[in-house]
């Protein structure tokens, strides 16, 4: 009975672990864009830098309350001394005690903390355009490597196809050689051929590997979490209409964070602008305290010191800058400096913009006629492999023409592969600049 429970067991961890091995996940592109977004640590770090401006920002707009400062202090004299309370000359050992409390509060700067805090909010802005970019770059590098894991992958199945088919050959090879229909070198060739395209089905499954482990760290998996990709429907991911140009360079213009955040590095140098020339006016302050004192000269107690030396004051202080040595001089010529600088990093960004969207409208115009040709040549070289097939079972061709053909339709496969795959990507990366998301 003992042995019935034990093999049920067996066949019951058997199927669950087929179960689990079923139910691996397999990872799509969107998948990946929307988890390495969450869990990129370069997005991440950009964030906290959002996070500090918003800190900055608040503490800006803080800086127009008056603060409150409470000061209390304990004195013991001896000898010839003034009375720290009644400000009388003494002759003997004093104790005094004097509680302060101060307030100030600035009434007017320049202008300089109004335009203070309009530029840490527009930092604040434009460090949240960064953090959109750092997610958009990490986008831009999952889709690139997704499809390259992609290409590695379906580049795997050519090889395999091609080794089933040479170790075929090196069996119909051998049987010929036995019966002394063909040479040597005949099968020779026919092993050698087999033993390359091994060769080639290593390599392939090495290099989707090395695919899946950049996928991993731009999705900061950890070296032991299982992952696999998706494959992907063809027929629905090729290029239909290449946009024009000019239209996606004008949406990518009003669409890219980047491009925007250059727009408000001017806004935010001339803040920093009105901020200088701030300087050049008089700060008008107004402050006030409260205090009291205690002194053992006195004959009161020390609550009557304290309600009959309760003092308040009330001031205004007016601060007028007459000469700084120049300093403000040059602070606001260089103020002028990084508007003009801000202006040319602008078109700086623009320009290497319109570049990558000329670049990749090109490539996405090119690969079009190139998917079409390697089909046909594709198509062609596979015909061509299959009558060289039939030729060679007839034993009407030779083993070295049947590598030969062989050979030409799996480099024929390869470029089509990579033509279709540069087809994808190019087409994306223009969808992208559009404003669209990417999506297979």
């Amino acid at each position: 009975m003992k042995i019935y429970i034990v093999i049920g067991f067996f066949f019951c961890s058997l199927f669950s672990f087929s179960q689990e091995v079923k139910a691996e996940k397999l990872w799509t592109l969107e998948e990946c864009i929307a988890y390495a977004k969450e869990k990129s640590i370069t997005v991440k770090s950009v964030a906290l830098t959002l996070e500090s401006a918003q800190v900055n920002y608040e503490k800006s707009k803080s800086m127009r309350l008056p603060n409150l400062m409470g000061n209390l202090s304990q004195n013991f004299s001896n000898g010839n001394t003034i009375d720290p309370i009644t400000s009388s000359y003494v002759s003997q050992q004093i104790n005094s005690t004097s509680p302060v409390l101060t307030s100030s509060v600035t009434l007017f700067q320049g202008n300089q903390l109004n335009n203070q805090i309009k530029q840490n909010e527009l930092l604040v802005q434009q460090n949240a355009l960064y953090v959109e970019e750092a997610k958009n770059n990490v986008a831009l590098s999952i889709t690139e490597s997704y499809l390259q894991a992609l290409y590695s992958k379906e580049a795997i199945r050519i090889a395999q196809n091609n080794l089933t088919s040479s170790e075929k050959e090196v069996a119909r090879s051998k049987a010929r050689l036995d019966a002394g229909t063909v040479a040597m070198k005949d099968y020779t060739d026919a092993v050698s051929q087999a033993a390359t395209n091994k060769y080639t089905l290593v390599s392939a499954k090495n290099n989707y590997a090395q695919q899946l482990i950049v996928l991993k760290q731009l999705l900061e998996l950890s070296p032991e979490d299982s992952f696999d990709i998706a494959d992907l429907e063809t027929q629905n991911s090729l290029v239909g209409e290449i946009p024009n140009k000019l239209v996606v360079y004008n949406q990518a213009i009003n669409n890219l964070p980047e491009i925007k955040a250059a727009t408000l590095s001017k806004s935010i140098s001339e803040k920093g602008l009105d901020i200088t020339k701030g300087a050049y006016l008089p700060t008008l302050s107004l402050s006030g305290s409260l205090g009291s004192g205690y002194t053992s000269v006195q004959d009161a107690n020390f609550t009557d010191q304290m309600n009959l030396n309760f003092n308040q004051r009330v001031g205004l202080s007016l601060s007028i800058p007459i000469f700084n040595r120049n300093q403000t001089k040059g602070q606001l010529q260089l103020a002028k400096i990084n508007i003009e600088k801000a202006d040319i990093e602008s078109q700086i960004v623009k320009k290497a913009l319109y570049a990558k969207i000329e670049t990749s409208w090109q490539n996405a115009t090119a690969s079009v006629e190139q998917l079409e040709a390697s089909k046909m040549a594709t198509d062609a070289a596979s015909e061509s492999y299959k009558l060289a097939q039939k030729r060679y079972e007839l034993n009407d061709l030779s083993t070295t023409d049947l590598i030969v053909s062989q050979n030409t339709f799996t480099n024929a496969q390869q470029n089509y592969i990579q033509a279709k795959y540069l087809n994808i990507l190019y087409f994306q990366l223009l969808q992208f600049y559009q404003g669209n998301e990417i999506k297979l």
